[in-house]
């Protein structure tokens, strides 16, 4: 009986020691809270957070809007993940398949840069979001003033070897109380090589929200000294635009059998 009491004590001791972990027991990591460093700066993540949020947008797969064009009305179709392009119009279609700009003529012959302007209006277009590209550099640009308010700003350059003109610069500036989007201001460096100093100007006060992402009806380009801005110059209105989930079928951005590959002359 002394040995089954004593059997009994030892097998209730070992239990009790396995129910209390030692201080030197590891941690499970269901215990930690990790919190996801935003590759962002505050202001821009922000930004992003104003107009749906970067997951939201990343869920996206295919954006379509029409620019209405009184002669020749232009339908953009974007694959957000491979950025292949589409641009269908009654004149012309024009696109990326994914290597290289291509061009169909239907009726008069398209006379512009097709490299230059297939997927140019969608970078206006897509902003802010086209902001949280790969091989972008982020710094804090001077505030911009326009009709007594104030728009922080920030500065936006590109790495080396990074889209068609890498060398472009951008300026987005934002409501401090909303932190939407207000200003954009850009360089162009297309095929010169050349830094540029001559920054141009683009309002955005005209959102729409579509699907929960925050995206312009319109944008509006402004005449302007330096980073005084003055009378407004053009608007270019975004109609029928979906954001969707879904990617068009294969082949949808290739070439046309009819079509020819864009060549770049200097």
């Amino acid at each position: 009986m002394k040995h089954l009491i004593l059997i009994f004590t030892l097998v209730v001791f070992a239990l009790s020691c396995k129910e209390k972990p030692s201080s030197t027991d590891a941690v499970s990591t269901n215990d930690i809270e990790v919190q996801e460093v935003s590759p962002y700066p505050e202001a821009l993540r922000q930004v992003f957070e104003a107009h749906g949020g970067i997951a939201l947008w990343r869920k996206q797969k295919t954006l379509t809007y029409v620019i209405p064009k009184p002669d020749n009305p232009e339908t953009h179709i974007v694959d957000l993940y491979s950025r292949k392009d589409k641009i269908e119009t009654p004149n012309f279609n024009m696109g990326f398949d994914g290597s290289k700009p291509w061009l169909l003529n239907k009726g008069e012959v398209y006379q512009g840069n097709v490299e230059f302007y297939h997927n140019l209006m969608f970078y206006f277009y897509a902003m802010p979001f086209v902001l949280a590209d790969d091989g972008i550099y982020y710094d804090e640009a001077m505030a911009l003033r326009f009709e007594g308010r104030t728009y922080p700003g920030i500065k936006i350059s590109y790495g080396a070897g990074v889209g068609t003109s890498p060398k472009d610069e951008y300026y987005l500036h934002y409501n401090p109380e909303t932190f939407e989007m207000e200003w954009l201001g850009y360089t162009v460096t297309y095929r010169t090589g050349e830094d540029s100093d001559n920054v141009r100007w683009i309002r955005y006060n005209d959102w729409g929200t579509f699907d929960g992402l925050r995206l312009p009806n319109s944008i509006s380009w402004y005449n302007y000294e330096g980073m005084n801005i003055r009378e407004l110059r053009n608007t270019v209105a975004f109609e029928q635009v979906t954001v969707s989930t879904e990617s068009r079928p294969v082949g949808f951005y290739d070439k046309p059998e009819e079509g020819t590959y864009f060549i770049k002359t200097e």
